[in-house]
């Protein structure tokens, strides 16, 4: 039996959405089967949703044998809380080091999805406070990362499962913001090509063409007109 398939794990997931695949990046990490069931985001969001998470009414939720566990850096700590035995851990058993990596984990969440659109949704002025913004927050980011092999030294952790699904959006926030993250940070364009050989990233990871593609979608929503 695989690990976790007794646990009854259920994601309620969206194929594109980088906080979802953070949990479903640290589950495969530890080998913990989880049923991931899609919803419905851009319509009429589903009764299950709505009723596991009434408050923000958005995915991720983790549902573990029925309850619901919401946010996306939270069920990371609820995984590592729940199954104590199961490694790795992404979290250091150091407390220091947990509250390090917290801290940035919370600065990648307030910063770098929200930034990225306000570059695709504004034009002019707005956008270009956007791109200043993207590549401040880049370069604390790469800044941070330095010389190690992940954030937090050398085994992929917390941080890492924080930021890599966000790496599928910046071929978008390029193309809008007219800038390269391999030419601007290096350091960091290599640990994003470092973590993407794991298996747990490669397989779940969106194509940055389809997510600009989705971005494309999300535009006609909206009504935005390049």
């Amino acid at each position: 039996m695989v690990a976790g398939e007794e646990k009854g794990l259920v994601l309620l997931d969206f194929w594109v959405s980088p906080f979802a695949q953070r949990c479903r990046i640290a589950l495969a990490e530890k080998g913990l089967a989880c049923e991931s069931v899609e919803q419905e985001l851009l319509g009429e969001k589903g009764e299950l949703l709505l009723r596991s998470n009434p408050v923000h009414k958005k995915v991720p939720v983790l549902l573990h044998a029925g309850r619901a566990v919401c946010e996306s850096l939270v069920i990371l700590e609820y995984i590592e809380d729940a199954f104590p035995e199961v490694a790795p851990r992404l979290l250091s058993a150091d407390p220091l080091a947990r509250a390090h990596a917290r801290f940035w984990a919370d600065y990648v969440d307030k910063t770098v999805y929200g930034i990225g659109t306000r570059l695709w949704k504004l034009k002019g002025e707005g956008r270009a406070a956007a791109r200043a913004e993207m590549l401040e927050t880049l370069r604390t980011l790469d800044g941070e990362l330095g010389g190690k092999a992940f954030f937090g030294g050398e085994a992929f952790g917390f941080v890492d499962v924080a930021l890599i699904p966000l790496t599928s959006w910046f071929y978008s926030y390029e193309e809008h913001g007219g800038f390269s993250v391999q030419e601007e940070f290096p350091r960091l364009a290599e640990w994003a090509r470092r973590c993407g050989e794991r298996e747990s990233v490669a397989k779940i990871l969106t194509r940055p063409e389809d997510v600009l593609d989705f971005i494309g979608l999300l535009k006609k929503c909206y009504g935005i007109v390049e």
